[in-house]
């Protein structure tokens, strides 16, 4: 059960997310058969998701408020400028097409490319909430299709090396 707990955490981390999360539980699999990846696939989901309605409702009010404060500044505006880019590189290749590109945004497991920054790039345009939240779990089901893919080619590799 601990095992689970800590893969919904890790999902939960900004820039780690499922991409951390899911090769972790491989490694759990690994070492316990018993393990189940179908149900930590789901623990690492609602892992990735939990932050998004906070970050969609919350961070870009919290980002505009911090960027002009000592300490905090320098990092809150590093984030809203990623937001913005991100937000602005997807509505310039979308057009109409804003869903599809924010959910292969998300779906790209490139590091910057999760649920937080869709998300936060979904809030900066203005994109209505279930839309949002409908586009970056399809792009988290497709980034954990292909970071699982890459792990059971991978690992299964490394098994059958180390074996």
């Amino acid at each position: 059960m601990l095992n689970y707990l800590y893969i919904f955490f890790i999902a939960m981390v900004p820039l780690i997310e499922l991409r951390g999360a899911i090769p972790v539980a491989y490694v759990f699999k690994a070492n316990n058969p018993e393990f189940n990846l179908i149900l930590a696939y789901i623990v690492i989901t609602l892992g990735n998701m939990v932050p998004v309605p906070i970050i969609y409702f919350f961070a870009r009010k919290v980002l505009e408020w911090g960027k002009d404060k000592p300490v905090i500044g320098k990092f809150f505006t590093f984030c809203l400028r990623k937001g913005e880019k991100g937000g602005q590189k997807l509505q310039e290749k979308a057009g109409r097409g804003l869903f599809l590109a924010l959910a292969l945004f998300v779906g790209i497991p490139l590091p910057g490319t999760g649920a937080w920054t869709g998300t936060l790039a979904a809030s900066i345009l203005d994109m209505g909430f279930k839309k949002s939240v409908l586009a970056v779990i399809t792009g988290v089901a497709i980034a954990s299709l292909i970071i699982g893919l890459l792990c059971t080619l991978g690992l299964g590799a490394w098994i059958g090396i180390t074996a």
